[in-house]
C-alpha cells in the first residue's frame, strides 16, 4: 500500500512558550510532522538545510535578525510555503502586510490566553495543509514584484488590453475614463490562502471610478484593517475595512473584517454592507459563499464574481448562483493560482465562466464592466 509522507513542518520563534504551543498543537494533527524548532533565524538557517522542512512558521519579531529580513532572505535562495505567527499589536500586523508582499502565504494570530490554543490546533494544521498544496512559481515574488514597493501601479483603464477567454472588447475613451452605466455594476472577490498578495495586484490595476468593490478575504480579526490599510496606499480607489450599514458607492473598496461575514441590504438610501456574526460556512468567517449569494440575490446580472486563489471550496457555490443570475464569473487557473482548491472547485461545478491567469483578470473585469449589460437566460446548475 502506497502511504503519503507527512508535511514537514519547522517552527520558527523566539518565544519558548509560542513554541511549544505550536509543537502541541500539531502533535496530533493527522499527516503533520514538527520535525524541529528554531528560536532565531540563524538557527533555523541550520534546520532548513539539514531537515529539509516543506513548510515554515515564522515570527516576525525576533533577536538577530527580524522575521522580514529572514523571509526575503528565504524567498531569494530557498522558496518554501510560509506562514507568518503574529501578535494583534499595530507594528506586527503591519508588517505581516510587507510578509504577504514579499511571498508569505498565510497569517495566524499568537495564541493568547488559554481558550485559543484548542481553536489554534485545528486553525494551523488546516493552513500547514493547504501551505503544502502552494505553487511555488506563484508565491515567490518576482523582481517587479519586490521593486513594486508602494508604488500604484497603472490603471488598467488607461493600458491596452490583450483578449482573453471570448471577451466582447469594448473600446475604452481616450481619456481611460469608465462609461457611466459601469456605476450601476458590483464587484464582488473572493480569496484565501495566498490571497492578499494576488488580491493587491488585482486591485492596484483598476481606475478610480470603478464601480464598487466587495472583498471576501479568509484572514483572522485584527489584520484585515491592516490589509484595508495597505491596499489603500497603492490604490486609485478608496479601500477601508467594511463596517456595518457602509454605504456602497463608485470608487470604493470594502473589505469584509476578520471574523464577520458580509453581506449586502436593500436600504431606503439605496445599497448598503451589512457585517455581522453568524455560523463559519465552508469553515470560514467571513466566507465568500455569504457574500455572492447575497451579491446573488440582491444585485443578480449586473455584478461580476472572481474567485482567486485559497484552500477549499469556499465561494464555488456562490459564485454559482451569482452566473445563474446572469452575473460575468470569473475564477483564476492553476499556474497562477498559489493553491488551487477554492477556483478548481467553480470550475468543476460549472459556476466559473471564465478561467484566467492572474495576469489577465484584472484587465478582464474593466473590459466587462465597461460594457452595457444585458440581460440574458442563465440556466446554469438548474
Amino acid at each position: 500500500m502506497k502511504t503519503t509522507s507527512p508535511i514537514r513542518v519547522l517552527i520558527v520563534d523566539d518565544s519558548a512558550t509560542v513554541r511549544k504551543i505550536l509543537s502541541d498543537a500539531l502533535r496530533n494533527a493527522p499527516g503533520i510532522e514538527v520535525v524541529g524548532t528554531a528560536p532565531d533565524p540563524y538557527v533555523a538557517r541550520e534546520k532548513i538545510l539539514a531537515l529539509n522542512p516543506d513548510v515554515l512558521t515564522l515570527d516576525i519579531e525576533m533577536p538577530r535578525m527580524d522575521g522580514l529580513t529572514f523571509l526575503k532572505k528565504l524567498m531569494d535562495y530557498k522558496p518554501m510555503p510560509v506562514i507568518m505567527i503574529s501578535s494583534l499589536g499595530q507594528a506586527s500586523a503591519a508588517a505581516t502586510m510587507e510578509a504577504f508582499r514579499l511571498g508569505a502565504v498565510e497569517v495566524l494570530a499568537k495564541p493568547n490566553g488559554p481558550y485559543s490554543v484548542g481553536d489554534l490546533a485545528n486553525s494551523l494544521a488546516d493552513k500547514i495543509r493547504a501551505c503544502a498544496q502552494a505553487n511555488p512559481r506563484a508565491f515567490k515574488p518576482s523582481p517587479a514584484v519586490v521593486a513594486e514597493v508602494s508604488a500604484p501601479a497603472t490603471p488598467v483603464a488607461a493600458q491596452p488590453m490583450a483578449p482573453s477567454i471570448s471577451p466582447v472588447a469594448a473600446p475604452m475613451s481616450p481619456t481611460g475614463a469608465l462609461p457611466g452605466f459601469a456605476s450601476r455594476r458590483i464587484i464582488a472577490i473572493g480569496s484565501s490562502t495566498g490571497g492578499p498578495q494576488t488580491v493587491a495586484k488585482i486591485v492596484s490595476q483598476f481606475p478610480a471610478d470603478m464601480p464598487p468593490v466587495l472583498i471576501t478575504q479568509h484572514m483572522p480579526a485584527g489584520f484585515t484593517q491592516h490589509f484595508a490599510d495597505r491596499l489603500n496606499k497603492s490604490c486609485a480607489m478608496e479601500v477601508r475595512e467594511a463596517k456595518d450599514g457602509d454605504d456602497v458607492h463608485p470608487g470604493l473598496i470594502l473589505i469584509a473584517p476578520g471574523d464577520f461575514h458580509m453581506t449586502l441590504q436593500h436600504t431606503s438610501a439605496g445599497l448598503k454592507v451589512r457585517v455581522a456574526g453568524g455560523p463559519q460556512v465552508c469553515f470560514s468567517r467571513p466566507s465568500v459563499d455569504v457574500l455572492f449569494a447575497s451579491v446573488a440575490q440582491l444585485v443578480g446580472g449586473p455584478a461580476l464574481g472572481v474567485l482567486l486563489t485559497g484552500m477549499g471550496t469556499d465561494g464555488a457555490r456562490g459564485m454559482l448562483q451569482m452566473r445563474q443570475t446572469g452575473s460575468v464569473t470569473i475564477a483564476q487557473d492553476e499556474n497562477t493560482s498559489i493553491v488551487y482548491g477554492m477556483p478548481k472547485e467553480a470550475a468543476r461545478i460549472g459556476a466559473a465562466a471564465m478561467t484566467l491567469p492572474l495576469e489577465k483578470i484584472a484587465g478582464e473585469i474593466v473590459r466587462q464592466i465597461s460594457q452595457p449589460f444585458v440581460r440574458k437566460a442563465a440556466a446554469i446548475g438548474r
